[in-house]
């Protein structure tokens, strides 16, 4: 059997990478046992702290990252506040019940029952610092080694420099400028590859509450554009975000998917009531099929995601509500809204995720998460069945894969951060954290996509169980 796809809708999510807080869904409901997770959200909608927009004093002391150390006594020079930080993540998932050998519906959370190395994320950058006239300027270069690369690469960008389960990827790579123009704090810019900014949680390890990802942060948010975004900081508490890119983990030429313009378009609001409430609003819009001819793999069975010449009139529509309330100084509770259609490929995909999170103590926070999410046509919640399966579908490439039918998904995770003060105050390099979970995923229009491959010949799961309890634990070391 052969199918064409779009395979281009993504994550990525907010990509605050340090000092996050953790916010728990607590919404979804089903009625079946209850999963569990933990949910961290970043306080601010659409920061990222591996690359702040705003000038940094120059007397600034040089924090636990810092590569160069100024010597006292010593004239101040630009690189003093050059950062390096790397972070290791390794996992377990558990799911006795699969005769898949996967747990369906997740990315980087894809293989059951197995131990995995899933990122060494390594990043070298400078924030913005003012270097004179209400200018600033600051860079950010990251890369990911494991098994996560093979869900987050950029075409163009060393897409397939490696096939096996643990592969190496480019993930940010952006010059960041502070320009003291039109508004009374100026704009931020960012040009290169960079996260997308829609959804609530990040690929890097700490950019999000739990192992296991929301259906919609895997699915239909951007992961990695490449292009300019202006951030332009209308008021004290409003951001005006306006972006152009060349699409959802694609550049140019023969690793572009069409020769159409896409772009970010929302706002952002920061510290309302007192400083408890955070919130954006953004789109990212534009033609996301591949104009490529369809191709045939060798034996007639797959086929690549090429749409032809249309692919460059059908637009994609993608917008993303994120809202943070913080209740107290220990309690959050998030809300994220995701929908996107496709003109091209008439797939509706929508989503609501909602989290609580609750720092029990410096060293225990305690997560939830709830979501409902619904794939009308059944295309876009997909299985890649190949270590390269997700690249190829990206380059128009065919590639081995399978679905479900239509299908509403229920999710509810529960789970903690567990931050070891034992070890970590014992550890002179990085600290340790532990994020136990449990998962419950359900259909709930009948379907039975959980815990089988289709029959032979066939691509869609029709013949699985309408549920999957899984049990998932990661083990993070950072710097």
């Amino acid at each position: 059997m052969r199918w064409k796809k779009r395979v281009t809708i993504m994550h990525v999510s907010v990509k605050k990478y340090h000092s996050l807080k953790m916010a728990l869904v607590f919404g979804g409901m089903f009625s079946v046992l209850p999963d569990t997770g933990f949910a961290q959200i970043p306080d601010q909608p659409v920061g990222d702290e591996e690359r702040p927009l705003t000038a940094v004093s120059t007397q600034e002391e040089a924090d636990t990252g810092n590569i160069f150390h100024r010597k006292p006594g010593q004239p101040h020079s630009y690189w003093d506040n050059l950062v390096g930080h790397l972070s290791v993540e390794a996992s377990v998932t558990g799911n006795p019940w699969t005769k898949s050998g996967r747990n369906f519906g997740q990315f980087y959370a894809d293989r059951s029952n197995t131990v995995t190395m899933n990122q060494i994320l390594g990043s070298l950058s400078h924030p913005v610092e003012d270097v004179g006239h209400g200018y600033g300027i600051g860079f950010v270069f990251e890369s990911l080694y494991g098994s996560d690369a093979r869900f987050d690469p950029t075409a163009g960008m060393a897409s397939g420099a490696l096939n096996s389960l643990y592969q190496w990827i480019p993930t940010q790579a952006h010059v960041d400028f502070k320009l003291p123009w039109i508004f009374k704090n100026g704009i931020d810019l960012q040009i290169g590859q960079q996260y997308g900014l829609l959804g609530s949680e990040g690929t890097p390890a700490l950019a999000r509450p739990f192992y296991t990802f929301n259906y919609a942060s895997d699915y239909i948010v951007p992961f990695e554009v490449v292009g300019i975004t202006a951030t332009m900081h209308v008021t004290d508490k409003m951001d005006w975000i306006v972006g152009i890119d060349a699409g959802n983990s694609t550049t140019f030429g023969k690793y572009g998917n069409n020769s159409r313009p896409k772009g970010t378009f929302g706002f952002a609001w920061n510290n309302l009531l007192d400083g408890k409430l955070n919130m954006h609003i953004l789109g990212h819009f534009g033609p996301q099929g591949n104009n490529g001819r369809a191709l045939t793999s060798p034996d007639g069975y797959w086929t690549s995601a090429g749409m032809g010449k249309i692919a460059n009139q059908k637009m994609q529509y993608n917008a993303d509500f994120l809202a943070t309330y913080h209740l107290n100084k220990a309690m959050s509770v998030t809300v994220d809204g995701t929908y996107l259609h496709d003109d091209l490929t008439r797939d509706d995909v929508y989503g609501v995720s909602t989290y609580f999170a609750y720092d029990i103590n410096p060293s225990l926070t305690f997560n939830a998460r709830g979501e409902i999410f619904r794939d009308n046509t059944g295309a876009v919640i997909t299985e890649y069945s190949s270590f390269t399966s997700f690249t190829k579908a990206i380059t128009n490439q065919p590639y081995p894969y399978y679905i479900a039918e239509p299908t509403t998904y229920g999710e509810l995770t529960v789970g903690a951060t567990y931050r070891p003060d034992f070890i970590n105050r014992h550890v002179s390099f990085g600290s340790f954290s532990f994020r136990p979970e449990i998962r419950l995923d359900k259909s709930l229009n009948g379907t039975h996509p959980f815990n089988r491959a289709p029959a032979a010949g066939e691509y869609v799961v029709t013949n699985g169980t309408n549920n999957m309890l899984w049990f998932n634990c990661d083990a993070i070391w950072a710097f």
